[in-house]
């Protein structure tokens, strides 16, 4: 390592030095590039200009990296110290300025909050990060020498001028804001806000601007919007004669689209009125869902034994919980013992039992559990979600008794036993 020069920058002799250390730069980039030609030898060195607490350094390095250039220089860097290019970027180009940030003491005033930093960050927002403070972009910060050097030491301060919070509904558009403004026009002011003569604002632009205010600015009238709305994708199904009924699967997801709707709206007095769908854009067309469902039945009886094992796995494919399926099965062994003869699994009657009896093969499992879930999925999709949202089998036992079988004498201790057991062999 070559040093070159090594200067203060005093303001007149700083001017003749840059000159002069411009000149020389540019001899030796010349020189070096004149040697990589003219067949002799070429200068693998790099020039530094090093910045370091108001002084410049010219040096000629052949070292690796920033910090090995900075240690054959002799100049130290303590934990906190910060440098640009950072120590570890490898020294490539011919030339490099190299800018030192020393760390020192910083008083960080947060309204009450007073904290001391040791760094070498140069602006507000990063010193305050470095003190794990939060800034908002509403916030100002003020960096100064410290004006009281007796109790704060020789130093900077830190003051933030924080932003007060308010809520504003700009439009029909509700959102947390801030500002720096004291008084509601000024905020507008700031925001950037040009409000026109059908414009109206609560409270008045003169109404101090506190913390938890809400603002609202609307536009009396008739007006148009356009809204992006999700669009359901539609559901196909496809018989399968080699799965028995009760079997679903999925063979192609559904996803939902998506559309653009511009409305016209009227507002009067801050509050929609009259809303009428004017145009319509599809962004994304919905891809309809298709589902194998079986269509193959076992035959028109099956035993108890195996009615069991059937209406188990068939309210699981359905996607009740095994808790919610035993809740379900004990009134359903309660009813009947899981026979399809007669008034079938539930012990339809009236209407119901003669809509059971006018389907195809009625008397098949398949069947009347095909006919149960159409009733859940129907008229009774209340007692479907109640079930589905319970978490114990004693409440899907309720649900299922109370709202389905609305049964005369329940005998529910038998039909919460009967659940137990039926959960505890699945």
């Amino acid at each position: 390592m070559k040093s070159l020069s090594r200067r203060s920058a005093t303001p007149l002799v700083a001017t003749i030095v840059a000159v002069f250390l411009f000149v020389l730069t540019l001899i030796l980039v010349v020189v070096t590039r004149a040697s990589a030609t003219d067949g002799t030898p070429k200068q693998t060195g790099r020039v530094l200009t090093i910045h370091d607490r108001g002084t410049q350094s010219l040096i000629m390095t052949e070292a690796i990296t920033v910090g090995d250039a900075l240690k054959e220089t002799g100049i130290t860097l303590d934990d906190n110290d910060a440098v640009e290019p950072v120590a570890s970027e490898p020294l490539v180009a011919a030339e490099y300025d190299i800018n030192i940030y020393r760390a020192r003491p910083v008083i960080v005033v947060d309204g009450p909050t007073r904290k001391k930093v040791i760094t070498a960050y140069q602006t507000g927002a990063q010193i305050a990060k470095s003190a794990g403070i939060t800034l908002f972009e509403e916030d100002t910060t003020i960096l100064a020498p410290t004006d009281d050097i007796v109790s704060e030491g020789a130093g900077l301060k830190l003051t933030i001028d924080r932003s007060v919070p308010f809520t504003f509904t700009l439009y029909g558009i509700t959102s947390s804001a801030r500002t720096q403004g004291e008084t509601v026009g000024q905020m507008l002011k700031e925001k950037g806000v040009a409000l026109t003569s059908e414009d109206r604002v609560v409270p008045d632009q003169s109404t101090i601007v506190t913390a938890g205010l809400t603002v609202r600015v609307w536009r009396e009238g008739k007006q148009t919007v356009t809204v992006e709305e999700s669009v359901a994708f539609a559901t196909d199904q496809i018989q399968d004669g080699d799965q028995y009924v009760g079997y679903r699967a999925v063979k192609t997801p559904g996803q939902s689209g998506t559309k653009n709707v511009t409305y016209e709206i009227f507002i009067q007095d801050g509050q929609e009125v009259g809303r009428t769908a004017i145009a319509t854009i599809m962004t994304k067309e919905p891809v309809k869902q298709v589902d194998i469902v079986g269509a193959k039945y076992r035959g028109a009886y099956t035993t108890p034994t195996e009615n069991e094992v059937i209406t188990w796995n068939f309210l699981i494919a359905n996607g009740f919980s095994r808790e919610q399926t035993s809740g379900i099965m004990g009134n359903l062994m309660q009813e009947h013992r899981f026979n399809t003869t007669g008034d079938g699994l539930a012990q339809w009657t009236g209407s119901r039992k003669a809509a059971l009896l006018a389907l195809p093969d009625p008397y098949n499992i398949y069947t009347q559990l095909n006919f149960l879930m159409g009733e859940l999925n129907g008229g009774y999709r209340g007692v479907r979600d109640a079930i589905k949202s319970s978490s114990t089998i004693d409440d899907a036992v309720l649900i299922f008794q109370n709202k389905f079988e609305k049964c005369g004498v329940c005998a529910q201790a038998n039909r919460i036993q009967y659940a137990y057991n039926i959960f505890a062999s699945h």
